[in-house]
């Protein structure tokens, strides 16, 4: 049996995102293999980030803000599947989820989501949902997740059967591809540009940062200074050519600027 964790940003409890977010767990747990659970933004303690940046050169630990982040990111980390579901708000994510994005910045410095699927639902009326859509697909990947693309939902009041269907369709498109996802292997190789940001980033954070920065620190102990990629995994002597060449020329890059600076 595996697990799914949607975390909802939409505030209404009877809202077309929070309805969504049920159907699409509902399909998969149709599967016979997935069981779900929703979590609702609103409901939960978030807090805005001040841009103190105590979590990037500290760690997440020393955040002046209390609440519920932790435990979100917890069960996000035991769960086999993440969806973030949202409405389009004047172009953009709710503002709660947008909150608690930011909230997960130093997961993008940090990434920890490795091996887990990762989709995303957006609910609008008129336009623009699908630049959200794209939007959480890169943060996701950003984070660690395996990304599948989100889909997003137009839901207009009142709501006519084409409308109503053609959601029916979407979600129950999105729901298998997800649940195919699932059923892949959790550590697939690294594509040849997933190598080289993987790469480049480690060797910026070698040669620029030190042990009181926890960045360095979490590549320390992660292994990832040394390693090939964020997970054990066989890289074919091309990724390794190139991977060797990624890290010379790193190496030489920030070196340098660091001299500089």
């Amino acid at each position: 049996m595996q697990s799914v964790i949607a975390i909802v940003g939409g505030g209404r409890k009877r809202g077309v995102t929070l309805a969504a977010t049920r159907q699409f767990l509902d399909n998969l747990q149709s599967f016979g293999d997935v069981q779900g659970e929703i979590v609702s933004l609103s409901e939960c303690n978030i807090g805005l980030c001040r841009g103190c940046q105590v979590c990037f050169e500290r760690g997440e630990q020393f955040c002046p803000l209390k609440g519920d982040r932790d435990m979100l990111i917890d069960k996000m980390m035991t769960a086999d599947g993440v969806i973030f579901a949202s409405p389009n708000y004047s172009f953009q994510v709710s503002a709660i989820m947008k909150a608690f994005l930011d909230r997960l910045g130093f997961v993008c410095h940090r990434p920890r989501f490795f091996g887990k699927a990762f989709t995303s639902i957006v609910a609008q009326g008129i336009y623009g949902g699908d630049k959200i859509v794209k939007y959480l697909n890169f943060f996701g990947y950003s984070i660690g997740f395996r990304t599948v693309k989100g889909c997003c939902i137009r839901a207009l009041d009142p709501m006519t059967e084409k409308e109503r269907r053609k959601i029916d369709r979407a979600l129950a498109k999105l729901s298998t591809r997800f649940h195919q996802k699932m059923l892949k292997p959790a550590y697939p190789p690294p594509t040849l540009l997933e190598l080289m940001i993987f790469r480049m980033s480690r060797e910026s954070i070698k040669c620029m940062l030190g042990e009181d920065y926890r960045d360095y620190t979490y590549y320390r102990d992660k292994g990832w200074l040394d390693s090939d990629y964020y997970y054990p995994t066989r890289l074919g002597p091309f990724k390794k050519a190139v991977g060797a060449i990624v890290d010379w020329t790193g190496s030489r890059i920030y070196r340098r600027r660091d001299q500089e600076a």
